[in-house]
């Protein structure tokens, strides 16, 4: 089958082909629909339609769903090319006639948001065509990018002792590395040292995030360095109740320190980490047709200059 240009705009609309991308990205049928607000069957016949149109097989069945053939892929990538200059079209329209409108859909993990999105909103609140929407959602770092389908942004953390991840298909914007600290209780006789290492704190009883999250990478650092295992006696994704425990005596824990040290004063001891590189790498995370989109750079921008805010 030919793919060449005039064939292709000649059998095919955008509403079809973005069907089809979404596909790509979701994986399934009953994805689709929820992210599209269409019906299963609706997204089925639209795949049916576009297979019959170009005379050849796009998608084929997999078990109890289907998958993309080749020819599918193909067109799935050539869908993002043509979804995102049309959103780079839209945005220099938007720009010539000096308006910004739209609804931006924005991820966050909650300490990531408790850090950003006040003054995100703050920054925005001259730009009143611009609607965002906030959505709270904390998974495992390598679990992020999979969000980048169902949000315009995802702002995402990953620990800074790992090489960064490949990523196709997602642009990623830094915004701010945060440093993490070792959190004591104010009695604790290490409290008042400068810095602490991890020959230090090993053997304490530790509070920490589950596996894969960034925090707990770092705790696997710091084991390897101490010579000995971590002992983690609770698990907790909610930095607020991990500082109430370490302030109560319950244990120690590794702490982001902007999100936290506000909170910290006259309750609990924030001490950096001494012979290893502790912290965390804040990033948004966004498909390319997405970022095209006017609003959303501009959201984006007001992202990156709030997290500038923040040095380490």
């Amino acid at each position: 089958m030919n793919l060449s240009a005039p064939n292709l705009w000649e059998r095919v609309n955008v509403a079809h082909l973005g069907v089809l991308r979404e596909l790509a990205e979701h994986g399934s049928v009953t994805a689709v629909a929820r992210a599209t607000g269409m019906s299963p069957s609706a997204v089925s016949q639209q795949l049916k339609l576009l297979q019959r149109r170009l005379g050849v097989v796009l998608v084929e069945r997999a078990g109890r769903g289907v998958r993309l053939t080749d020819a599918g892929w193909a067109l799935a990538g050539i869908a993002t090319t043509v979804s995102t200059a049309l959103a780079a079209a839209e945005a220099d329209w938007q720009s010539y006639h000096g308006d910004v409108a739209g609804t931006v859909r924005l991820a966050t993990f909650h300490s990531a948001g408790e850090l950003l999105v006040p003054g995100l909103l703050d920054r925005l609140a001259a730009v009143p065509g611009i609607v965002v929407e906030i959505f709270d959602e904390d998974v495992a770092q390598d679990a992020f990018a999979a969000l980048t389908a169902d949000y315009d942004i995802v702002v995402a953390h990953r620990s800074d002792d790992v090489v960064a991840p490949t990523r196709p298909r997602i642009e990623v914007r830094p915004l701010l590395r945060e440093p993490l600290d070792v959190a004591l209780p104010l009695d604790h006789p290490l409290a008042g040292h400068a810095r602490v290492t991890p020959r230090d704190v090993i053997d304490e009883d530790w509070i920490a995030p589950p596996p894969e999250f960034p925090i707990d990478r770092v705790l696997t650092a710091i084991a390897a360095r101490a010579g000995s295992p971590v002992r983690v006696v609770r698990r907790t994704t909610h930095l607020p109740l991990m500082e109430n425990l370490v302030a109560r005596g319950y244990g120690i824990a590794l702490l982001p320190r902007h999100t936290t040290r506000e909170r910290a004063e006259g309750r609990l001891a924030l001490v950096p980490l001494a012979d290893i590189r502790a912290g965390r790498f804040i990033e948004a995370l966004l498909r390319p047709d997405r970022s095209a989109r006017r609003a959303v750079q501009v959201v984006l921008d007001a992202l990156t200059a709030e997290g500038a805010r923040y040095s380490a």
